[in-house]
């Protein structure tokens, strides 16, 4: 096996980007430089970091742009209602695909804001436009029949729509058009979707959520699968604390962020045994 360092970012909101932002500077300032990956994996939140990384940008410059006002952000959350029919599609009878496209049908008829005000957000969000040059795969699931996909450069879809689809939570947000069909968000397969780094010989996974819609789909329990070197980052309950019960609460990205830098230090040793 080649050695390929792998890095995969899982969903968790805007206050999972800034949590991701956040742990990964602190790590690069103990000399942990995950930014380094040869495959960048990202789903929904994890998206929009691994989007940044690849394309060059400075975890220094990423994580003070999490400190600043949430300007241009849309303030969020799930209710308990969207929360029930969540749990509804997954537990009725039917085929993995097969459940999430019954979420993805109500995702199609739920009112939200437009779809175009949301590529706007993904415009600004993201600081670069067009696919980097550097691997880097974008989780989505499509609605119609629940097929997961992973979109890179070579898929022919804009960067902007690629990381808007896997950040479309449903019934939240709306579902992004790519190619005559609408795509939500990725984690709607997995949290993290870790086994798309199969082939790298290590791999780390910085996860903001680790349940999943089973315990086979958790990012620890497809790490495991991997067979190779890896190791799972999650919150601690200072960050846990500091993110609060609305991942999709602009106000809460800064103390995210700082929380996430703070926490770095406790993992450093442990995140470099793996990736060194």
């Amino acid at each position: 096996m080649t050695e390929k360092r792998a890095l995969v970012l899982g969903g968790g909101g805007v206050t999972g980007i800034a949590w991701e932002t956040g742990i990964l500077h602190g790590l690069a300032r103990a000399g942990v430089d995950l930014a380094e990956a040869d495959l960048f994996v990202g789903t929904s939140a994890g998206s929009v970091v691994a989007a940044q990384l690849a394309g060059g940008a400075s975890l220094a410059d990423l994580y003070e742009g999490q400190l600043l006002p949430p300007d241009g952000e849309i303030p969020a959350r799930l209710t308990p209602w969207m929360l029930v029919r969540y749990l509804l599609s997954y537990a009725m009878p039917g085929t993995a695909a097969g459940k999430r496209a019954r979420l993805g049908r109500a995702a199609l008829k739920a009112r939200t804001p437009s779809e175009e005000s949301r590529l706007d957000v993904f415009a600004h969000r993201l600081s670069i436009q067009d696919w980097p040059e550097r691997p880097l795969k974008v989780t989505a699931v499509d609605t119609a029949d629940g097929r997961f996909v992973a979109f890179d450069r070579d898929s022919g879809v804009p960067l902007v729509r690629a990381v808007a689809s896997s950040c479309a939570v449903p019934l939240v947000w709306p579902p992004v058009t790519i190619n005559g069909h609408r795509y939500m968000d990725g984690g709607m397969r997995s949290a993290a979707n870790v086994d798309l780094a199969a082939g790298c010989s290590r791999v780390v996974v910085v996860a903001p959520l680790t349940r999943s819609v089973s315990e086979a789909a958790t990012p620890r329990a497809q790490a495991a699968r991997l067979g190779v070197p890896s190791i799972v980052v999650s919150p601690d309950q200072a960050a846990l604390a500091a993110i609060g019960r609305n991942v999709l609460d602009p106000a809460r990205r800064r103390p995210a962020a700082e929380a996430g830098l703070a926490q770095a230090e406790s993992v450093a040793e442990a995140v470099r045994e793996v990736w060194a």
